[in-house]
Protein backbone atom coordinates (compact mmCIF):
# COMPACT_ATOMS: atom_id res chain seq x y z
CA UNK A 1 0.00 0.00 0.00
CA UNK A 2 1.28 3.49 -0.68
CA UNK A 3 2.07 5.74 2.25
CA UNK A 4 -0.94 8.54 2.48
CA UNK A 5 -0.82 11.71 2.97
CA UNK A 6 1.17 12.90 5.66
CA UNK A 7 -0.85 15.49 8.69
CA UNK A 8 0.73 18.67 8.79
CA UNK A 9 0.50 19.70 12.00
CA UNK A 10 3.28 22.16 12.46
CA UNK A 11 2.58 25.64 12.97
CA UNK A 12 3.87 28.94 10.26
CA UNK A 13 4.41 32.42 10.59
CA UNK A 14 3.62 33.98 7.95
CA UNK A 15 6.92 33.78 6.35
CA UNK A 16 6.47 30.47 6.44
CA UNK A 17 9.09 29.68 9.01
CA UNK A 18 8.00 26.93 12.09
CA UNK A 19 6.74 29.47 14.95
CA UNK A 20 8.82 27.21 17.78
CA UNK A 21 12.25 27.17 15.34
CA UNK A 22 11.93 31.08 15.67
CA UNK A 23 10.73 31.46 18.99
CA UNK A 24 13.20 28.63 20.46
CA UNK A 25 16.45 30.31 18.64
CA UNK A 26 15.33 33.85 19.44
CA UNK A 27 15.11 32.80 23.31
CA UNK A 28 18.90 30.79 23.22
CA UNK A 29 20.55 33.39 21.02
CA UNK A 30 19.79 35.86 24.35
CA UNK A 31 20.77 33.68 27.02
CA UNK A 32 24.02 33.83 28.66
CA UNK A 33 25.13 30.56 27.58
CA UNK A 34 23.91 30.68 24.21
CA UNK A 35 22.04 27.52 23.05
CA UNK A 36 19.99 25.99 20.60
CA UNK A 37 17.54 22.86 21.42
CA UNK A 38 19.20 19.56 19.36
CA UNK A 39 15.80 19.00 17.26
CA UNK A 40 16.11 21.97 15.03
CA UNK A 41 19.63 20.34 13.69
CA UNK A 42 17.04 17.95 11.53
CA UNK A 43 16.02 19.95 8.65
CA UNK A 44 16.00 18.02 5.26
CA UNK A 45 19.36 18.78 5.06
CA UNK A 46 20.19 17.97 8.33
CA UNK A 47 18.28 14.66 8.59
CA UNK A 48 19.96 13.44 5.64
CA UNK A 49 23.97 14.24 7.04
CA UNK A 50 22.65 12.71 10.10
CA UNK A 51 21.57 9.53 7.89
CA UNK A 52 25.19 9.66 6.71
CA UNK A 53 26.90 10.12 9.99
CA UNK A 54 25.15 6.67 10.95
CA UNK A 55 27.09 4.95 8.36
CA UNK A 56 30.49 6.52 9.80
CA UNK A 57 33.43 3.81 11.57
CA UNK A 58 33.19 6.13 14.18
CA UNK A 59 29.71 6.18 14.84
CA UNK A 60 29.09 2.75 16.56
CA UNK A 61 25.35 3.63 18.43
CA UNK A 62 24.03 2.09 15.05
CA UNK A 63 25.62 -0.68 14.09
CA UNK A 64 25.06 -2.19 17.69
CA UNK A 65 21.69 -0.93 17.51
CA UNK A 66 21.21 -2.62 14.13
CA UNK A 67 22.81 -5.78 15.84
CA UNK A 68 19.86 -6.77 18.68
CA UNK A 69 16.99 -5.70 16.12
CA UNK A 70 18.59 -8.13 13.60
CA UNK A 71 19.41 -10.81 16.27
CA UNK A 72 16.29 -10.66 18.85
CA UNK A 73 13.65 -10.62 16.56
CA UNK A 74 11.89 -13.83 17.62
CA UNK A 75 11.76 -12.10 21.28
CA UNK A 76 10.53 -8.77 20.07
CA UNK A 77 7.60 -10.64 18.29
CA UNK A 78 6.65 -12.98 21.44
CA UNK A 79 7.11 -9.89 23.68
CA UNK A 80 5.37 -7.41 21.80
CA UNK A 81 2.54 -9.64 20.07
CA UNK A 82 1.27 -8.60 16.52
CA UNK A 83 -1.31 -6.28 15.17
CA UNK A 84 0.18 -3.10 16.91
CA UNK A 85 0.74 0.26 14.83
CA UNK A 86 4.36 0.84 15.51
CA UNK A 87 4.25 4.84 15.80
CA UNK A 88 8.23 6.15 15.50
CA UNK A 89 9.09 9.17 16.87
CA UNK A 90 11.33 10.39 13.92
CA UNK A 91 11.48 9.15 10.65
CA UNK A 92 12.13 5.48 9.90
CA UNK A 93 15.10 4.36 9.25
CA UNK A 94 15.63 2.06 6.21
CA UNK A 95 17.35 -0.48 7.90
CA UNK A 96 16.49 -0.58 11.87
CA UNK A 97 12.43 -0.01 11.59
CA UNK A 98 11.83 -2.54 8.66
CA UNK A 99 13.79 -4.97 10.94
CA UNK A 100 11.53 -4.04 13.36
CA UNK A 101 8.28 -4.15 11.37
CA UNK A 102 9.16 -7.63 9.58
CA UNK A 103 9.98 -9.40 13.40
CA UNK A 104 6.49 -8.09 14.85
CA UNK A 105 4.05 -8.28 12.33
CA UNK A 106 2.61 -4.60 13.05
CA UNK A 107 -1.34 -3.77 11.86
CA UNK A 108 -0.16 -0.29 10.66
CA UNK A 109 3.03 2.28 11.38
CA UNK A 110 3.08 5.43 11.88
CA UNK A 111 5.96 7.71 11.63
CA UNK A 112 6.26 11.04 13.31
CA UNK A 113 8.45 13.92 12.23
CA UNK A 114 9.38 18.24 12.13
CA UNK A 115 10.93 17.95 8.67
CA UNK A 116 8.34 17.05 6.02
CA UNK A 117 10.13 16.21 3.19
CA UNK A 118 12.42 13.42 4.74
CA UNK A 119 9.54 11.86 6.28
CA UNK A 120 6.98 11.88 3.39
CA UNK A 121 10.37 9.91 2.04
CA UNK A 122 10.86 7.80 4.69
CA UNK A 123 7.34 6.55 4.68
CA UNK A 124 7.21 6.22 1.08
CA UNK A 125 10.25 3.81 1.02
CA UNK A 126 8.79 1.72 4.18
CA UNK A 127 5.29 1.71 1.79
CA UNK A 128 6.97 -0.05 -0.90
CA UNK A 129 9.14 -2.55 1.22
CA UNK A 130 6.15 -3.58 2.99
CA UNK A 131 3.00 -3.07 0.35
CA UNK A 132 0.08 -4.59 2.79
CA UNK A 133 1.08 -2.21 5.38
CA UNK A 134 -0.82 0.39 5.73
CA UNK A 135 1.69 3.88 6.48
CA UNK A 136 0.21 6.64 8.23
CA UNK A 137 2.99 9.79 8.07
CA UNK A 138 2.05 12.47 10.15
CA UNK A 139 4.16 15.97 9.99
CA UNK A 140 4.67 16.97 13.61
CA UNK A 141 6.18 18.07 16.62
CA UNK A 142 6.33 15.50 18.63
CA UNK A 143 7.73 17.14 22.06
CA UNK A 144 3.96 18.06 22.07
CA UNK A 145 1.01 15.62 22.07
CA UNK A 146 -0.08 13.97 18.71
CA UNK A 147 -3.31 13.79 17.74
CA UNK A 148 -3.06 10.10 15.57
CA UNK A 149 -4.59 9.50 12.77
CA UNK A 150 -8.22 8.08 13.14
CA UNK A 151 -7.44 5.08 11.23
CA UNK A 152 -5.39 3.72 14.22
CA UNK A 153 -7.23 5.51 17.22
CA UNK A 154 -8.47 1.99 18.28
CA UNK A 155 -5.28 -0.03 17.67
CA UNK A 156 -3.04 -1.00 20.75
CA UNK A 157 0.18 0.64 20.07
CA UNK A 158 3.83 0.58 20.28
CA UNK A 159 5.88 3.50 19.95
CA UNK A 160 9.66 3.11 18.72
CA UNK A 161 12.17 5.47 19.62
CA UNK A 162 15.87 4.21 18.67
CA UNK A 163 19.57 5.60 18.29
CA UNK A 164 18.94 7.15 21.76
CA UNK A 165 17.37 10.31 20.76
CA UNK A 166 16.05 10.51 24.26
CA UNK A 167 20.14 11.05 25.31
CA UNK A 168 19.86 14.42 23.64
CA UNK A 169 17.90 16.23 25.93
CA UNK A 170 18.27 17.36 29.90
CA UNK A 171 16.08 15.36 32.68
CA UNK A 172 13.41 17.60 33.18
CA UNK A 173 12.84 17.59 28.91
CA UNK A 174 13.67 13.42 28.06
CA UNK A 175 10.56 13.62 31.34
CA UNK A 176 8.42 15.70 29.82
CA UNK A 177 8.68 13.79 26.31
CA UNK A 178 8.35 10.44 27.74
CA UNK A 179 5.35 11.74 29.35
CA UNK A 180 4.05 13.27 26.15
CA UNK A 181 4.74 10.03 24.67
CA UNK A 182 2.59 8.49 26.81
CA UNK A 183 -0.02 10.71 26.20
CA UNK A 184 0.30 10.19 22.42
CA UNK A 185 0.17 6.30 22.61
CA UNK A 186 -2.42 6.04 25.23
CA UNK A 187 -3.42 3.30 28.21
CA UNK A 188 -2.31 -0.21 26.94
CA UNK A 189 1.12 1.24 25.14
CA UNK A 190 3.94 -0.19 24.76
CA UNK A 191 7.70 1.54 23.86
CA UNK A 192 11.04 0.71 22.45
CA UNK A 193 13.79 3.08 22.78
CA UNK A 194 17.38 2.83 22.56
CA UNK A 195 19.75 4.32 25.30
CA UNK A 196 23.38 4.19 24.65
CA UNK A 197 25.46 3.32 27.54
CA UNK A 198 28.22 5.14 29.45
CA UNK A 199 32.09 4.11 27.86
CA UNK A 200 35.32 5.45 27.10
CA UNK A 201 35.28 9.20 26.79
CA UNK A 202 37.60 9.00 23.51
CA UNK A 203 35.28 6.45 21.70
CA UNK A 204 32.08 9.18 22.77
CA UNK A 205 34.36 11.99 21.72
CA UNK A 206 35.25 10.04 18.14
CA UNK A 207 32.01 9.12 17.70
CA UNK A 208 30.68 13.23 18.32
CA UNK A 209 33.99 14.46 15.96
CA UNK A 210 34.62 12.27 13.00
CA UNK A 211 37.83 12.11 10.63
CA UNK A 212 36.11 13.01 7.66
CA UNK A 213 34.19 15.99 9.32
CA UNK A 214 30.25 14.68 8.78
CA UNK A 215 29.31 16.07 12.09
CA UNK A 216 30.64 19.21 11.76
CA UNK A 217 28.95 19.75 8.89
CA UNK A 218 26.18 18.31 10.69
CA UNK A 219 26.58 21.15 13.08
CA UNK A 220 27.06 24.00 10.65
CA UNK A 221 23.76 23.13 9.14
CA UNK A 222 21.90 24.39 11.97
CA UNK A 223 23.67 27.87 11.11
CA UNK A 224 23.48 27.54 7.97
CA UNK A 225 19.37 27.24 8.08
CA UNK A 226 19.02 29.91 11.25
CA UNK A 227 20.43 32.45 8.07
CA UNK A 228 18.08 30.78 5.32
CA UNK A 229 15.22 30.64 7.59
CA UNK A 230 15.30 33.46 10.07
CA UNK A 231 17.06 36.24 8.25
CA UNK A 232 20.66 35.77 9.61
CA UNK A 233 23.75 36.93 9.05
CA UNK A 234 25.76 34.52 11.29
CA UNK A 235 29.57 34.53 10.28
CA UNK A 236 30.14 30.54 9.76
CA UNK A 237 33.53 30.92 8.72
CA UNK A 238 33.98 32.34 12.14
CA UNK A 239 32.87 28.94 14.03
CA UNK A 240 34.14 25.81 14.87
CA UNK A 241 32.44 22.61 16.17
CA UNK A 242 33.43 21.04 19.19
CA UNK A 243 32.44 17.59 20.74
CA UNK A 244 33.62 17.13 24.11
CA UNK A 245 32.99 14.68 27.10
CA UNK A 246 31.11 16.39 30.47
CA UNK A 247 31.64 13.36 33.25
CA UNK A 248 29.53 14.98 35.63
CA UNK A 249 26.63 14.93 33.11
CA UNK A 250 27.32 11.72 31.96
CA UNK A 251 27.07 13.27 28.45
CA UNK A 252 28.87 14.69 25.01
CA UNK A 253 27.98 18.19 24.51
CA UNK A 254 28.60 19.79 20.72
CA UNK A 255 29.25 23.64 20.43
CA UNK A 256 29.55 25.86 18.05
CA UNK A 257 33.12 28.26 19.51
CA UNK A 258 33.80 31.28 18.37
CA UNK A 259 36.98 32.47 17.07
CA UNK A 260 36.69 35.55 17.30
CA UNK A 261 34.54 38.22 18.44
CA UNK A 262 31.51 38.41 16.10
CA UNK A 263 28.60 40.27 15.90
CA UNK A 264 25.21 39.17 13.26
CA UNK A 265 21.55 39.62 13.09
CA UNK A 266 18.65 37.06 13.50
CA UNK A 267 15.13 37.72 12.23
CA UNK A 268 15.97 41.42 13.04
CA UNK A 269 17.92 41.17 16.76
CA UNK A 270 21.02 41.78 17.49
CA UNK A 271 23.46 39.54 19.26
CA UNK A 272 27.50 39.19 19.73
CA UNK A 273 29.66 36.77 21.08
CA UNK A 274 33.27 36.86 22.07
CA UNK A 275 35.93 34.96 21.25
CA UNK A 276 36.19 31.40 22.49
CA UNK A 277 31.92 31.77 23.58
CA UNK A 278 29.99 29.37 22.54
CA UNK A 279 25.99 28.12 20.80
CA UNK A 280 25.70 25.27 22.67
CA UNK A 281 23.80 22.75 19.94
CA UNK A 282 23.34 19.46 21.35
CA UNK A 283 23.74 16.79 24.18
CA UNK A 284 24.03 13.21 24.22
CA UNK A 285 23.79 11.83 27.68
CA UNK A 286 25.24 8.05 28.36
CA UNK A 287 23.21 5.69 30.51
CA UNK A 288 24.03 3.16 32.64
CA UNK A 289 20.61 0.57 33.55
CA UNK A 290 20.11 2.28 36.97
CA UNK A 291 19.82 5.62 35.65
CA UNK A 292 17.49 4.44 32.31
CA UNK A 293 15.52 2.93 34.41
CA UNK A 294 14.81 6.38 36.97
CA UNK A 295 14.19 8.03 33.64
CA UNK A 296 12.03 5.85 32.38
CA UNK A 297 9.88 5.41 35.61
CA UNK A 298 9.80 9.12 35.97
CA UNK A 299 8.22 9.57 32.50
CA UNK A 300 5.54 7.19 32.97
CA UNK A 301 6.93 3.87 31.61
CA UNK A 302 7.74 0.74 33.15
CA UNK A 303 11.03 -1.08 31.75
CA UNK A 304 10.02 -4.97 31.13
CA UNK A 305 12.86 -6.46 28.97
CA UNK A 306 16.61 -4.75 28.06
CA UNK A 307 18.94 -6.18 25.70
CA UNK A 308 22.59 -5.39 25.01
CA UNK A 309 24.55 -5.64 21.73
CA UNK A 310 27.25 -8.03 21.85
CA UNK A 311 29.99 -5.36 23.11
CA UNK A 312 27.79 -4.18 25.63
CA UNK A 313 27.74 -0.48 24.42
CA UNK A 314 24.20 0.36 23.39
CA UNK A 315 20.70 -0.61 25.00
CA UNK A 316 17.46 -1.48 23.30
CA UNK A 317 14.70 -1.29 26.38
CA UNK A 318 10.88 -2.29 26.01
CA UNK A 319 8.34 -1.10 28.78
CA UNK A 320 5.13 -0.64 29.38
CA UNK A 321 2.64 2.17 30.13
CA UNK A 322 2.52 2.14 33.33
CA UNK A 323 -0.43 1.70 35.14
CA UNK A 324 -1.83 4.73 37.33
CA UNK A 325 -1.72 4.29 41.21
CA UNK A 326 -3.03 6.20 43.51
CA UNK A 327 0.05 5.04 46.35
CA UNK A 328 3.66 4.24 45.86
Amino acid sequence: MAAKKGIALVELDDDGVDKAFRADVLAGLGEQQKAVPARWLYDDAGSQLFEDITQLPEYYPTRAETEILSARGAEFAELIGPGRAVVEFGSGSSVKTPLLLKAIDPAAYVPLDISGDFLRAAATDLAVKFPGLPVYPVEADFMRRVELPPEVAEMPKLGFFPGSTIGNMVARTSVDLLRTMRETLGEGSKLLIGMDLIKDPAVLEAAYDDAQGVTAEFNYNLVRRINRELDGDIPLEALLHEARWVDDYARIEMHLVAQRDIAFTVSGRRFSMQAGETIHTENSHKFDRRTSTTLLLAGGWTPAHLWLDSERRFSLILADATVPRSAP
